[in-house]
């Protein structure tokens, strides 16, 4: 009976609100917690009230810039820490008997990595037979350099003591959009013709005081953007590509990204005017990652696929222009 009502137990901790109420413990803020586990503010706020709920008393005194546990919940802070500690430690333990010491762990974000490096990681795999590359995928831009893994790719600002940063690649900004937008009833021949479309916009997360957005690049091209027939957003950057090469609307385009389909004509640029973006592309790993061998191997060959990529020219602005008319 004790075996029973103990597993009982077990079975309805709320793992997801433990998990999310110590972050905010550590951090001390509701936001850091969020970009830690990759979800968004309000979702960590509703693990933390659900828990409080749950137990029936306070855990976080909420402040207007930091937040701070009670008693009660800074013994509950350190004993999920103390336990998720020995999960973790558990876990790699069995997961390093399985895990090839060539395999060589990636982090990065989900749109990077089905665009950029799937497609290519092909060309490291023929020149490099002997390594395994294994791809994880953060789900927040910032959260790949938060990773145990050997290397991650990171976009945007960041400073990491202790690991090595270097720098990738920059991108272009760009509206694109599928051929198919250039006629039919409103055709894109300037930017007013943009208030009979759909805009499309990446739901970006970051601290960084510029992002690469629609408002981004119409401050920095001088031009004002007319009120868009109406607006669709999403989290993942390779589901903004796909929905402008369906004809979903009109998005903006960052050039690593879009090429590839601009190159092969899925894709357009309607107008003419780029921008530079903000942000880049970064590689993150740990001093001592650097020297193994297999991940120098990775790190040259991404380099100089970034490297080449650069002296790809965008193919020409198809339509009308930016500028009023």
């Amino acid at each position: 009976m004790i075996y029973i009502s103990l597993a009982n137990m077990i079975l309805n901790l709320p793992f997801a609100a433990l998990r999310a109420f110590e972050a905010v413990a550590r951090h001390g803020s509701f936001s850091e917690a969020a970009d830690e586990l990759g979800v968004g503010q309000s979702a960590v706020s509703q693990h933390v009230k659900a828990l409080e709920e749950w137990l029936g008393h306070d855990l976080v005194t909420r402040g207007a810039r930091r937040s701070k546990p009670t008693p009660d919940g800074a013994r509950l802070a350190q004993s999920i820490a103390d336990g998720l500690g020995r999960i973790s430690q558990t876990c790699d333990t069995i997961r390093d008997k399985r895990r090839d010491d060539a395999t060589i762990v990636i982090s990065c974000h989900p749109g990077f990595a089905f665009i950029w490096l799937f497609p290519r990681l092909l060309t490291f795999d023929q020149a490099h037979p002997e390594c395994a590359i294994s791809i994880t995928t953060a789900p927040r831009p910032g959260s790949a350099a938060k990773t145990d893994a050997d290397i991650a790719i990171h976009y945007g600002a960041i400073e990491r003591p202790g690991y090595v940063v270097e720098p990738l690649m920059g991108e272009d900004l760009f509206p694109v959009c599928a051929p198919a937008l250039l006629e039919g009833l409103h055709p894109l021949r300037s930017i007013d013709d943009l208030a009979f479309h759909t805009q499309i916009r990446d739901e970006f997360t970051s601290d960084a005081p510029d992002l690469p957005n629609w408002e981004y690049w119409a401050r920095e091209t001088g031009l004002a953007l007319p009120t868009p027939a109406r607006t669709r957003s999403f989290g993942q950057t390779n589901m903004v590509v796909q929905a402008a090469i369906q004809g979903g609307g009109v998005a903006l385009g960052r050039s690593p990204l879009v090429l590839h389909a601009l190159r092969d004509g899925r894709l357009v640029r309607p107008f003419p005017q780029i921008v530079r973006s903000p942000l880049q592309y970064w590689l993150v790993y740990p001093q001592d990652h650097g020297r193994c061998a297999r991940n120098r191997l990775f790190i040259d060959w991404i380099k100089a696929e970034a490297e080449a990529e650069m002296h790809i020219a965008l193919p020409p602005p198809i339509g009308g222009t930016a500028y009023r008319d």
